[in-house]
């Protein structure tokens, strides 16, 4: 081989397959990535429904960068249960004299204990914070995603 040729492969064609190596194996662990069951974390906060949903409503800026993405048990009673046309079940829990609520989205892995729960009963649900709507005509809701009913 000529040095000229060597140069080529050993500057240029060995670091691009390095480079397209190192890419296929950071989309192949992407794509294969699962999320942690939501049942086996810790909690970072144990509130209350209506405690969390005033904290918001009193300055949401601040209580979104406290809770966003955090782990949060809450308590409260079962304002609703909802299912969608895909089978998913969301749990709106709160005080029921107010429109303001905690909507959590049940992972589906755990759609089986959500069924299970009864409107009007006291739960805890365990679910990653992820936002808050605003709305003061028809009631302010904080979202919470991957929830489990915990047991």
């Amino acid at each position: 081989m000529k040095p000229k040729r060597k140069k080529i492969l050993l500057y240029v064609v060995l670091p691009l397959f390095v480079v397209m190596a190192a890419g296929g194996f950071y989309f192949y662990k992407e794509y294969n990535r699962v999320h942690k069951d939501t049942a086996k974390l810790k909690p970072d906060y144990i509130l209350k429904a209506a405690d969390l949903v005033r904290e918001f409503e009193a300055n949401e800026q601040a209580s979104y960068k406290k809770y966003q993405d955090k782990v949060i048990l809450i308590n409260g009673v079962i304002k609703q249960l909802e299912k969608d046309d895909k089978g998913f079940y969301s749990v709106v829990l709160g005080d029921t004299s107010s429109m303001s609520s905690v909507r959590c989205s049940i992972d589906s892995l755990h759609n089986k204990e959500a069924a299970e729960v009864q409107q009007g009963s006291t739960i805890a649900v365990k679910g990653i914070c992820t936002g808050f709507n605003a709305d003061e005509l028809l009631g302010s809701d904080v979202i919470l995603t991957r929830s489990v009913v915990n047991k």
